[in-house]
């Protein structure tokens, strides 16, 4: 099944002006920032992003947000999936893209 190529479109205006590559994985769609995986859209209608592990019981409380999960197995607390729930309006969609470039710009 192809990713939501709606959601991809929000996704790639809420990282305008960064550099991005787009690359096709984990059954959807990944956006590269400076070459780090950093957010994707998956054919559910969902986001999934890294996000700093510090901040995971604070941030997988929010609606529509859950534990990344790859072939029913956690990610871990550095990723996150939202549904549209939590990306309804485009300022929830980019509160969530902020947050995986806040990790990724922390990074270095």
């Amino acid at each position: 099944m192809p990713y939501d190529e709606q959601l991809a479109e929000r996704v790639r205006a809420a990282l305008a002006g960064r550099t991005v590559r787009e690359v096709r994985m984990f059954g959807g769609l990944s956006f590269m920032v400076d070459e780090r995986l950093t957010v994707a859209a998956d054919s559910h209608g969902r986001l999934m992003l890294k996000i700093d592990p510090s901040r995971f019981d604070e941030l997988v409380a929010r609606p529509g947000a859950a534990q990344g999960e790859m072939r029913g197995r956690s990610m871990g607390p550095g990723w996150l999936v939202v549904d549209g729930t939590g990306t309804d309006s485009e300022d929830d969609l980019g509160r969530w893209v902020g947050e995986a470039l806040a990790h990724r710009d922390s990074e270095g």
